[in-house]
């Protein structure tokens, strides 16, 4: 048997063996931190981020809205994707490694919940010419109502409330919604809230005068959008 007949045999050998591997010991999903992630992979993130003068406080473990600020800091300065979440260029930027744990494992291969996804649609129903903070600032005025006595206490229904949102009224909730969408709704879910606790907001340029949703005090504005209580 001549060389290349060996090399051909032994390429064939080893490539049946990798798929084999992969068969029976799949990769393992890349953990991913982001809003609403806890433990020590936070906390490892956090002291980075801290003796690099990113963030100021204690590391405690809980990936809230100030970190994710700092991280956004930290990406921005140096080159990496600007989106706020620790994955391995990040990780591996700051100088941590992210160890996985069965539950992160568990929680990368979720599917979108149904709750995430109907979040999500009225997110870029609503908001889907805002920035990203002012995609989570809608999603979380949905879960502040939840939130509220005043208010159904399901995200479905808060949404379907009757006359509570013109595009569930024009048609527009039952549109795709795109992946930052379904991803700021995840968000919003895990605890961001850039309003601050805000139940109601409007474009001020699309709202009649008089109407009384100018009669709440306004909170906080976001893009084109005003947030109140």
């Amino acid at each position: 048997m001549n060389r290349r007949a060996v090399f051909l045999m032994t390429a064939c050998f080893a490539a049946a063996i990798a798929i084999s591997l992969s068969i029976f010991f799949p990769a393992r999903a890349a953990v991913v931190l982001e809003v609403g992630s806890s433990g020590t992979n936070v906390t490892k993130v956090q002291k980075r981020l801290i003796q690099y003068g990113y963030l100021s406080g204690t590391a405690d473990g809980r990936y809230g809205e100030a970190t994710r600020d700092a991280v956004i800091l930290f990406q921005r300065r140096n080159g990496l994707a600007v989106d706020g979440r620790v994955g391995p260029s990040t990780a591996a930027a700051l100088g941590v490694t992210l160890t996985a744990s069965a539950s992160a494992a568990a929680s990368s291969t979720a599917t979108v919940s149904s709750d995430q996804y109907l979040l999500g649609r009225l997110i870029y129903a609503e908001a889907r010419g805002e920035s990203y903070k002012g995609k989570v600032a809608v999603g979380a005025v949905v879960l502040n109502r939840v939130a509220s006595a005043s208010f159904p206490n399901t995200i479905s229904g808060v949404i379907y409330q009757k006359n509570a949102f013109e595009s569930v009224s024009n048609g527009n909730i039952n549109l795709t919604p795109d992946s930052d969408s379904i991803r700021a709704a995840k968000e919003a879910m895990n605890g961001w809230d850039p309003t601050g606790g805000c139940l109601y907001f409007y474009n001020p340029r699309m709202v009649a005068p008089g109407s009384w949703v100018l009669t709440r005090t306004v909170k906080t504005v976001i893009g084109n959008h005003s947030f109140a209580k």
